[in-house]
């Protein structure tokens, strides 16, 4: 029934969706990497904690490590991009002998892929300090990179137990890594915004975390140490890693997953160059997620828009200057049609050697 005086209001229930909250607990607050996650720690019961990181962020990972004092069974600083399998193999054996009976991942992407790939080996929990955008904190999607292949997978044993989130943590990343990272993030919301198992709440989330995002890079660029820009980054990418774990992603992330795990393109700069050549892609095929990313950007064109903000904040803007040879284009395609998946448009060998060449000029969208 309408009030009088006031417009129609038309119904907005769905027909019909599926959602599935994770079994995650989020702390987001500055300090909290060392103030909460010894917390964290007694209250999922764990007592001897493997701390695992990547070598550029030792010495954030030791600040926890000594935080959690007793808790701590030891530390392991050999985590790489894109989680190669014998990587996993040491972690494993390091956990094991160290007698962890869970472990906490501090760092990026790659500190989380290892301690995701150790749950899945081991079954133990796993607590997620990220210190980048990733959003692979709040997934329970795993990848491991195994003869210049990179498989991914879920399984809800590698959802981490308890996320938390420190802006302080971030204020030191370098600006380039940032914005690649921050990037990273918004392809997670943009292909949400088109996923098939889309639930009501992940437009939603989606929306307001390219908002956040999109609005902290150019602050955090120009003050690096901002923690007001710091802390809208990475509330911008627990939202965008929400979209990512509630939902299925399509040829934007098949691509970098390709191009990552097969020429070792590096994860973050991959995600930044493809994105607005993927998204002006699907384009025809999904106008209402493009009409919302628009919204989400304040812009009519979101691909162009996208572009745009990675060029103003001094991020790569082709594929060449990530060092992929034009002779690999071909391959990549070929690899990225070679199994079907979930995309608005359909997925052609002929249109994504187009995505790839295009980005692999540096081409304007």
């Amino acid at each position: 029934m309408n009030i009088p005086g006031t417009p129609p209001v038309a119904p907005v229930a769905p027909l019909g969706f599926t959602w599935e909250t994770l079994p995650v607990r989020v702390v987001f607050r500055a300090g909290a990497a060392v103030t909460a996650t010894p917390g964290e720690a007694a209250r999922l019961g764990l007592r001897r904690l493997l701390v695992v990181c990547g070598s550029r962020g030792e010495a954030t990972a030791r600040a926890v490590a000594d935080a959690l004092g007793d808790r701590c069974a030891g530390l392991h600083a050999g985590a790489r991009t894109h989680v190669p399998v014998p990587v996993v193999d040491r972690a494993v054996e390091v956990l094991r002998a160290a007698g962890a009976d869970g472990c906490v991942a501090v760092g990026g992407g790659s500190a989380t892929g290892l301690g995701k790939a150790l749950a899945l080996r081991t079954g133990l929990p796993l607590i997620a300090v990220p210190s980048t955008y990733s959003g692979s904190e709040m997934t329970p999607v795993w990848g491991l990179t195994e003869h210049g292949a990179k498989r991914t997978g879920r399984d809800p044993a590698v959802q981490p137990r308890s996320v938390v989130y420190d802006p302080e943590l971030t204020r030191s990343l370098p600006v380039p890594l940032s914005v690649t990272s921050g990037m990273n993030a918004l392809a997670h919301a943009a292909e949400a915004l088109y996923a098939p198992d889309a639930a009501p709440l992940v437009p939603l989330m989606a929306q307001e975390g390219v908002r956040a995002m999109a609005g902290a890079l150019p602050r955090v660029a120009a003050a690096p140490g901002d923690p007001a820009a710091r802390a809208d980054a990475l509330y911008g990418a627990w939202l965008c890693g929400t979209c990512l774990g509630g939902t299925t992603m399509g040829l934007h992330h098949k691509l970098c997953h390709v191009l990552g795990g097969t020429f070792g393109l590096p994860h973050a700069e991959t995600h930044t160059v493809l994105l607005p050549y993927v998204l002006a892609h699907n384009a025809p095929a999904a106008p209402g997620a493009l009409a919302a990313l628009g919204r989400a950007l304040s812009a009519d064109d979101a691909p162009r828009a996208l572009q745009d903000l990675a060029g103003r904040l001094g991020a790569p803007r082709s594929l060449a200057q990530l060092g992929l040879d034009k002779a690999d284009l071909t391959v990549a395609a070929e690899r990225a049609t070679s199994q079907a998946y979930a995309n608005p448009r359909e997925v052609t060998a002929a249109g994504v050697l187009g995505v790839l060449t295009a980005a692999w000029e540096g081409a304007a969208v």
